[in-house]
């Protein structure tokens, strides 16, 4: 039986705060942007009222903020706040890092493998959003495979917040040259099986993506 209009609606609402989630994730968007919501629609070819809902629904959850009288924006982080963010991210990632070492089976080692290799190339190429996409898909594999939805969805909430300032990553030049170092350190410890040396990688991996973004934040005065 079709579905009832309502029932549509949600479905459209559900996939808009999904798509616009991952956008955010990914830094899609810059710190600081205000996000109108005709712009947002047109360039997702859907209706303005479930980019409206999805916006609001992102700003509840601290992804977004409400702006008087002029919709949503991007938060911007100041430094303390980027420091807890990295300090967390570190830990957490790490120990769903070093326990989906010991779960992955083989077909998910290769998609890691090929997505370290995309990576690479994309960086090679200057594709910034190619790298960004590819590294989610890297850790998303990883993570997933360590069995805890709770511990993932705590990942996945610091994410959110540290997406929009990602993108800053390739405003160093010479960041390009080292950001899938750590990818191909993870990559050789799953074939060793040391999960611990999977853990540092991650971290090492965090740890030095951060040292760029600290900077970039410390030069505009954050």
């Amino acid at each position: 039986m079709p579905a009832s209009p309502a029932a549509a609606t949600t479905t459209q609402q559900d996939d808009t705060y999904a798509a616009l989630r991952q956008w955010v994730t990914v830094g899609r968007f810059l710190p600081g942007q205000r996000l109108k919501i005709r712009a947002v629609a047109a360039e997702m070819g859907v209706g303005e009222m479930p980019v409206r809902a999805a916006l609001q629904r992102l700003a509840a959850e601290g992804a977004l903020v409400n702006v008087p009288n002029a919709g949503v924006a991007v938060p911007r982080l100041s430094l303390p706040e980027f420091d807890d963010l990295l300090q967390m991210r570190m830990l957490l990632e790490g120990e769903a890092a070093e326990r989906g070492a010991t779960r992955l089976d083989d077909d998910r080692r290769k998609t890691m493998l090929s997505l370290c290799r995309r990576m690479a190339q994309s960086l090679a190429q200057g594709d910034r959003d190619g790298y960004l996409a590819a590294n989610e898909d890297f850790h998303v594999i990883l993570y997933k495979a360590a069995g805890s939805p709770m511990l993932f969805s705590l990942i996945d909430t610091l994410w959110l917040k540290a997406g929009p300032i990602s993108n800053q990553l390739f405003d160093a030049p010479e960041a390009p040259a080292v950001l899938n170092d750590a990818h191909e350190d993870v990559v050789k410890a799953l074939v060793k099986q040391d999960s611990a040396g999977v853990r540092r990688a991650v971290e090492r991996d965090i740890f030095v993506a951060g040292q760029f973004l600290r900077r970039r934040l410390k030069e505009n005065g954050h």
